[in-house]
C-alpha cells in the first residue's frame, strides 16, 4: 500500500511540478556534520524528493552552534520554497530555551511542512552490569557515583535522561560526548556506567545482546526491543522522551507551495527503502499535514521549553 501510495503521489507531484515549482535546484541545509542519523535520512530522503520534483535537492551540511548557523540560513533564503531545512527537538523546541538570543525565531520565522519520523531512546548498560532493572539502577545511582553518556550537551538523550531523574529518582552525573557511536564505544569499555541511545545507532547493540537495556523512553515498547519495558510501564507516567525529525522553511513560504513539498515528503518516506531502514531501526513515522506537524511542534515546545528552563541548561552562558 505504501509503495503504491508514493507511486501515485509521484504522478501527482510531477504534473504539480509542471505549474512552475520548482523552477530550479533545491537545497536541503542539515545543521549537523555529514555522517549522523540527521544527515543520512537528510540524504535518503533528498534522493526521492529530487526524482519526483525532476530537479536535483542537494544536502548542504552546515555544522555549529546547535545548528542555529544551518537555520539562520534557511530563514534567510528567499521564501520561495527551494531552501529546506532538516528539523529537529533541537532546532524548533530547545533551542529558544537553550539560548538568551538567537538571530532568528523558530517559531515566527519557519514552517514545517512535514513530520519525518521519531526515534525511540533507551537506557542501556553493558551486559556484565550488576544492574538488570531501571529500579536496580535507580537504587545503586544512591551512592552517588553513577556516570551516564550522552552524544552532547542539551541532545534529546541528554534532556530526556534529566528528565528522568528528575521524575524517577535516578542520580547520575552526565558525561556529554562527541556524538552516540563514541558514547557507545565508551560504555563498552567501561568508562561509563550506563548511557542513553537513540535507535537509529542503538538497534544493532540491542538486538544482537552487545549491550543490556533497562528501559526505552517513549509511550509504548519499540517492535525492534519488545523485551524492553517503558519508563511509563514501570509506573512513571509522564518520563516519555524521544527524537524526532522534520523539514521545515522560511515562513513566509506561499501554502500552495508547503503543500507541494509536504507531498513530496510524504512520497518519500513512504518509500519502500526508506519504510524498510525505518522498521529495521525502530524509527516510528506518521504522514503528516503542515498543520498537524505544527502542532505536534507547539506541543513538544510546552512540554520541553518550561523544562529546560527549570534544568537551567544554557549554551550561550
Amino acid at each position: 500500500m505504501l509503495a503504491q501510495a508514493a507511486a501515485g503521489m509521484a504522478v501527482a507531484g510531477s504534473a504539480q511540478a509542471q505549474g512552475g515549482f520548482p523552477g530550479h535546484g533545491l537545497r536541503l541545509v542539515v545543521g549537523y556534520p555529514p555522517g549522523g542519523a540527521s544527515d543520512l535520512f537528510a540524504r535518503l530522503l533528498a534522493a526521492h524528493m529530487s526524482t519526483r520534483f525532476g530537479q536535483s535537492v542537494v544536502v548542504e551540511n552546515k555544522p555549529g552552534g546547535g545548528a542555529v548557523v544551518a537555520t539562520e540560513t534557511v530563514v534567510r533564503a528567499p521564501a520561495d520554497g527551494h531552501t529546506l531545512l532538516h528539523v529537529d527537538n533541537g532546532i524548533l523546541t530547545y533551542n529558544p530555551a537553550l539560548y538568551s538570543r538567537l538571530p532568528y525565531d523558530p517559531d515566527r520565522d519557519l514552517t514545517g511542512f512535514g513530520f519525518i519520523g521519531r526515534f525511540p531512546l533507551f537506557l542501556m548498560v553493558r551486559p556484565d552490569h550488576r544492574a538488570n532493572t531501571f529500579a536496580e539502577m535507580v537504587a545503586r545511582s544512591k551512592n552517588g557515583t553513577l556516570s551516564y553518556a550522552s552524544p552532547g550537551v542539551a541532545s534529546p538523550h541528554h534532556l530526556a535522561m534529566e528528565m528522568a531523574k528528575r521524575r524517577t529518582g535516578l542520580e547520575a552525573t552526565h558525561v556529554p560526548y562527541r556524538g552516540t557511536p563514541a558514547a557507545v564505544q565508551d560504555l563498552l569499555a567501561g568508562n561509563v556506567e550506563c548511557a542513553v541511545v537513540d535507535c537509529a545507532t542503538g538497534t544493532p547493540y540491542i538486538t544482537s545482546g552487545r549491550v543490556k537495556t533497562l528501559c526505552c523512553f517513549s509511550e509504548a515498547r519499540s517492535p525492534v526491543a519488545q523485551q524492553v519495558p517503558t519508563l511509563r510501564e514501570l509506573g512513571f507516567a509522564n518520563a516519555i522522551a524521544y527524537g524526532w525529525q522534520g523539514m521545515s522553511v522560511a515562513a513566509a513560504t506561499p501554502a500552495p507551495i508547503l503543500a507541494q513539498l509536504n507531498q513530496a515528503l510524504l512520497a518519500a518516506v513512504a518509500a519502500d527503502d526508506v519504510q524498510a531502514r525505518f522498521r529495521d531501526l525502530g524509527i516510528e513515522n506518521r504522514a503528516s499535514t503542515p498543520a498537524e506537524f505544527a502542532a505536534f511542534v507547539r506541543q513538544e515546545n510546552a512540554e520541553w521549553r518550561p523544562l529546560i528552563r527549570e534544568l537551567g541548561i544554557k549554551l550561550d552562558s
